[in-house]
């Protein structure tokens, strides 16, 4: 089991809360960046730890680089959220985009919301786990 999956694991639900409460408040149809700095200052006023936009260091054969990378939360160093604010999609076509981020970033778990979805608590949130993440070491 990944070190941090169940710090993130119960982090999911307060995370959830707070952008259901976001979504209420500005309903669907704001830009993004609104809803992401808003969950950011609902998070940050919890008590929680948040970062943007993340540098990572990427080393591929012999060479080593840093890279930004442009995921829009990272919760107490554990918990990746990806958000979208778009009238219709297919959350799975935002997965791997998470999935990148949870294996560049060592992370266990991400959720991806579209905050565009007018039923945003019970259609616009998708969990996704690293491989293995959840898993225990056998």
């Amino acid at each position: 089991m990944h070190p941090l999956y169940e710090q993130a694991n119960n982090l999911t639900k307060e995370v959830i809360d707070a952008a259901i409460a976001v979504h209420k408040h500005f309903g669907p149809g704001v830009l993004e960046s609104i809803y992401v700095k808003s969950l950011e200052q609902a998070l940050k006023v919890a008590g929680h730890k948040v970062e943007r936009e993340k540098t990572v260091e990427i080393s591929y054969m012999g060479a080593t680089f840093e890279e930004k990378l442009r995921c829009d939360l990272l919760v107490d160093d554990c918990l990746v959220i990806e958000a979208k604010s778009v009238e219709a999609c297919d959350l799975q076509r935002f997965r791997m985009q998470l999935l990148s981020y949870l294996k560049l970033l060592d992370k266990p778990l991400g959720l991806v919301m579209n905050f565009g979805d007018e039923h945003f608590g019970s259609h616009g949130i998708r969990r996704v786990i690293l491989k293995g993440a959840d898993k225990g070491n056998d």
